[in-house]
């Protein structure tokens, strides 16, 4: 991580973690009052239409009274992070030197705690203006280790969150995520190979095996974010962190034979990890 009150120059620490410097200095330009409530309706109808692309989504704005363009839907949808999910040919190529690793959970029963972790990101709305929210699973019992908030989105609070996980619950054999240029990048992949995991990869624009990261987003979303209008980046983790205490220690899921998270998970680990 970076660290500003170390005699290393920030340059050359930007440069020993494989980040862009200009991604450190950034400073997220305000958006105006009508492209924030474009944004808030992207969000809500990418979760119920998750298929729909740039042109489909200006159709649906516009049947709700917005005037808009498929340019402009295109590009607060990058801003966002967000695009349709359908299975394509993958016809794009990754960023100079950035790897894609091939996705290896097709065919492999995950069946222990620890055995797969998931990362994703997503866009939260707040009363003005946004973040976005990074989040690690455990594949087999949902639960969430750990995650992180950042008004850019970078790589610095992605490697945050996977060091805090693994600091406080070990390491898995696997870490899968999408082809997001945060997870492709020297910074993050060196992480988890110096931890001895392996990475696994989604295809680009398809239709995601952890489908169930979509459905913790949804939860997130719908039971808490859009109940409460943030209207702070400390009141947005105030509610994150009551939340996903609330998700992983009380919420019954059908999937898990209605047992919360922390059930399975504890009970799938060796007794000295659960203690």
């Amino acid at each position: 991580m970076i660290d500003r009150t170390d005699p290393l120059p920030v340059t050359k620490q930007a440069k020993l973690l494989g980040v862009s410097r200009s991604g450190i200095y950034y400073l997220p330009t305000p958006i105006s009052t009508i492209d924030q409530q474009i944004m808030v309706r992207i969000d809500r109808l990418h979760l119920e239409f998750p298929f729909a692309g740039a042109r489909m989504l200006r159709g649906l704005l516009r049947q709700e009274g917005f005037s808009i363009g498929r340019k402009r839907v295109a590009r607060l949808m990058k801003r966002m992070g967000v695009e349709a999910l359908y299975r394509k040919p993958r016809t794009t190529k990754p960023a100079p030197g950035h790897k894609i690793y091939p996705y290896l959970l097709r065919h492999l029963p995950v069946e222990r705690a620890n055995q797969v972790w998931a990362m994703d990101i997503t866009y939260l709305p707040m009363a003005k203006g946004f973040v976005y929210l990074a989040a690690v699973v455990d594949w087999h019992t949902r639960r969430v280790l750990s995650w992180r908030l950042s008004v850019t989105m970078d790589t610095h609070f992605c490697l945050a969150a996977v060091e805090d996980a693994i600091g406080k619950y070990g390491k898995p054999e696997i870490m899968n995520t999408d082809q997001g240029s945060q997870f492709t990048s020297k910074a993050f992949t060196g992480l988890i190979q110096d931890n001895g995991i392996k990475i696994s990869m989604d295809g680009k624009g398809a239709w995601r095996d952890n489908v169930f990261v979509e459905r913790l987003w949804r939860s997130v979303k719908y039971e808490e974010v859009y109940l409460h209008a943030y209207e702070s980046v400390a009141a947005a983790r105030q509610g994150l962190d009551r939340y996903f205490t609330f998700y992983n220690s009380r919420r019954p899921h059908s999937s898990l034979d209605e047992q919360t998270p922390d059930q399975v998970y504890f009970e799938s680990l060796p007794a000295l990890l659960a203690a």
